[in-house]
């Protein structure tokens, strides 16, 4: 039998400290993500809830779930935003950095003077908690929060395992990006054995209202190919959702299908808000949308990655130019 390696040894007390501290906590328990929640968010704060509920935790979880995700929990599980926090609560983060506030949804982390659990998977997590799990090599926060339901001891149920496998399954872009591995798969069949019910996942994942369409139709008119169709770039503004009768979840979607275009390397979703800017970036290959969004004030991952610049889009698109530039430039220059 061969020994842990140093990484694996680490993890593997990053658990124990977590469930350490879960098991001593008497009070109640907030769980926590970022804002504009995706499936790897919801479904790490479903999964971790309904387990800790599930032997006694008194369990709080705020959060606004965007419409495409409203298949998932059920009526009265999650709660809106928290005016105050709860005497003696002991935070848990989730697939968000919790020295990050302004990305960190449902309470104000930065008037909490009690204990952080952070479980998360950003390579960006600067790894200040009172019991910390980060480990960028795991495709998804939902495989940690598995890691950590199975050292409490929870017995799995299905309503666990499915909310992970949601999270499992968006994150790696149903098992298709380069993150996956063999222990993503080992993951996803430990979930299937509690009875994860992916086929139904898939099944709502694919449903769109009648507004994506309109409004993808507004969006595609201001499709640009960038750099010898390298980059893929198109914008999203209120005036567009407004004709389309759509919203801005409506939106979140379209990166991926931007990237799917032949040949691109980058591809760039550009939410114009007048006073603000959110870029959504997936990219491949050598390319780092992380490196993108970190010149641009903002993190994530190596193929995906986000940053919001409080400045108009004519003043945001120079620097985004540059730094796209820049990117392309030095993945170049390792090839």
């Amino acid at each position: 039998m061969t020994s842990p390696t140093n990484s694996e040894a680490t993890y593997a007390e990053g658990v124990a400290a977590i469930v350490r501290l879960l098991h001593a906590h008497s009070g109640p328990v907030v769980v926590l993500a970022h804002e504009g929640p995706d499936g790897d968010a919801l479904g790490s704060v479903l999964g971790l809830t309904r387990a800790l509920r599930s032997f006694g935790k008194q369990v709080t979880a705020p959060m606004n779930v965007p419409r495409y995700l409203s298949f998932l929990p059920e009526a009265g599980e999650l709660s809106a935003p928290l005016e105050s926090w709860p005497a003696d609560a002991l935070a848990v983060v989730v697939d968000v950095d919790n020295n990050d506030p302004v990305r960190v949804a449902g309470a104000d982390l930065s008037v909490f003077e009690g204990k952080v659990i952070n479980i998360d998977h950003h390579g960006t997590n600067r790894r200040q908690a009172d019991a910390l799990l980060v480990d960028p090599a795991r495709p998804a926060a939902a495989m940690m929060v598995a890691d950590v339901v199975d050292a409490l001891g929870v017995p799995w149920t299905e309503a666990i395992a499915t909310p992970l496998m949601l999270g499992l399954n968006t994150d790696t872009g149903s098992f298709r990006f380069n993150s996956v591995t063999p222990a993503t798969f080992e993951c996803a069949a430990r979930l299937l054995a509690h009875g994860a019910r992916l086929g139904w996942i898939n099944d709502q994942m694919a449903q769109n209202p009648r507004t994506y369409y309109l409004l993808l139709r507004e969006v595609l008119t201001t499709l640009e190919f960038l750099h010898g169709g390298r980059v893929v770039l198109a914008r999203v503004d209120d005036a567009m959702l407004e004709r389309a009768g759509g919203s801005w979840e409506d939106v979140e979607s379209y990166v991926g299908l931007l990237r799917a275009s032949e040949g691109a390397e980058l591809a760039v979703m550009v939410k114009d808000f007048g006073d603000r800017v959110k870029l959504s970036l997936r990219s491949r290959g050598k390319v780092s949308a992380q490196n993108i969004a970190v010149a641009l004030g903002g993190g994530g991952h190596v193929p995906a990655a986000g940053a919001t610049v409080s400045e108009p889009y004519a003043s945001v698109r120079p620097q985004l130019d540059t730094a796209i530039a820049a990117e392309l430039a030095r993945a170049d220059a390792t090839a």
